[in-house]
This record gives C-alpha cells, structure tokens and sequence, in this order.
C-alpha cells in the first residue's frame, strides 16, 4: 500500500510533470526522515527515517532528485497542526478531551523536552506558493532544493500540554524514561493498551453528543509513542528565500480554532 499510494504516485505525476514541461514540482515529504538526535536537522542532515511513510517518502525524495528535466522544490514540515488537520496534534487533543471526561491525569511516554517541532499549516501552504514563485523568478529551473519547515517554537511535550492544560482544565504529565523504557520492550501490547484506554471514552463521548460519524480518532501507532524526537531547523526557507512564518509559535488560541472548527463540522462534541 505504502509502495502503491506514496512512491509509485509521487514518480508518476512527476513524470507527467516533465513531459508537460512544468515550471515546478513540489514534493511535499516529511520531517520525519531525519535520525532522532540532539540537535535540530537541517536539509543536509543524517536521515533515519523511522516510520514507513518516512521510509518511503525520503525514497521518493532520493528518486526525484535524479529525474532528469524535473523542477523541484521538497519540502519536509515537521508535526503540521491548523484547521482541517486530522494527525499532527490533533489526536492529542482528543486525548485530552477523554481525560477531562474520565477525570484523570493525562500521562505520555517519555519526558517533557521530547522535541515535538511544529508548523502551521497556513505557513505551510504560504510556503508552497513563496518557495514557488522564488523558484521559477530566480531561474532555478534544472536544479532540486529542499526546505525543512518548522516554527520558531522548538516545540517540545511539555510545551503542548501546557495548551492541553488550559482548555481541558486537567492534570498532565509524563512516564518518564524508567518507565516509558519498560514500556518499549513490548511496544505492541503498550500500544494496545494505551489505545483501548482512549477509544471506549471517545466512542462514549461522541454518543452522548450526539456525533453520529466522525473521522477523528485518539488512536496512536506505535512509532508516535516511540521516543522519537522530531526537530528541524526550519530557517533556511527564510534565509534563502525571504519566507516569513506567521505564526512562529504554537499557541493555546491556535490548537480552541482546531477545535471550534471541528465543532462546527460536527464530528466533535459541543460542550
């Protein structure tokens, strides 16, 4: 599937996106692709992607590089959080929404500083449409580039339920790495767990509001629980390019937007 829906549909609209002469292709990857270290990956970092779509999408970044007579710009965002964006925080989000409905304190894996980069996605589809115009204005064609996308935040676990905190009214904290490294031995009963504990109260949550359907899920993959730090160094767009983010820091008023949206498109209870 992943073979099919990621690397095979990414290199045949490039493709296409030659014989018709495009004057740029974007491909959109991921921040995922980087190895997990210290310090912040920049566009010539060490990659180690550790998760499938990563794995396939820096294949297709690799493929694309080489494909002669394609004009191309990759982006790689970090977690994107905004309207309409059903990963990246959200599933957080539902969790803490399932916490102040059992009343408990809601606990992740790890500890606070975990890097958790974010980026908007208004920055990032102002950022498509920037890099873009720079990219056929400069004569760039023949040639890749590559842009990382993140915020000035260096968003970490701490820094997101500290939001969590304030809409939900609820207590948050972590495992730790005694704890969360016992936890890792058997990663797949972790998960289960840790899923059955939020889907129930969930499913429980929507019944009582009367939310028929909704495609939001608090359920998590194993990799995203996994200690993973995603952390980017997002400034070379800026440097290079003249990109300004607008919203340089995730904030409690930016994650209630997500919300109210979701309410609105009633697939989240009004409470």
């Amino acid at each position: 599937v992943y073979q099919d829906r990621i690397y095979a549909l990414s290199l045949n609209c490039a493709r296409e996106a030659v014989k018709r002469n495009a004057k740029v292709f974007v491909q959109l990857s991921t921040g995922d692709i980087y190895e997990s270290s210290g310090s912040a990956s920049r566009e010539d970092s060490k990659t180690k992607p550790w998760n499938a779509i990563a794995k396939h999408k820096l294949d297709v970044d690799k493929e694309l590089q080489e494909m002669a007579g394609l004009n191309l710009i990759i982006f790689r965002p970090a977690v994107v959080y905004g309207l309409g964006a059903l990963g990246g925080l959200t599933p957080r989000l539902i969790c803490g929404r399932v916490y102040q409905h059992l009343k408990d304190k809601m606990e992740f894996l790890w500890t606070k500083d975990l890097r958790v980069n974010t980026v908007h996605v208004h920055d990032v589809a102002r950022a498509i449409w920037h890099a873009s115009n720079w990219y056929i204005s400069n004569d760039k064609q023949g040639t890749s580039v590559i842009f990382n996308l993140a915020d000035n935040n260096d968003t970490d676990q701490e820094a997101i339920n500290t939001h969590i905190r304030a809409i939900f009214g609820i207590e948050t904290g972590f495992q730790g790495t005694i704890v969360s490294n016992f936890a890792k031995l058997n990663m797949e009963e972790t998960t289960e767990t840790i899923n059955e504990m939020h889907l129930a109260p969930w499913s429980e949550i929507l019944k009582a509001h009367s939310v028929t359907t909704s495609p939001l899920t608090p359920y998590l993959d194993k990799e995203l629980l996994a200690n993973n730090a995603i952390s980017l160094d997002g400034t070379k767009i800026c440097t290079v390019t003249g990109f300004t983010y607008e919203h340089p820091k995730l904030t409690e008023q930016s994650l209630r937007e997500i919300i109210a949206d979701f309410q609105e498109l009633g697939i989240w209870p009004r409470d």
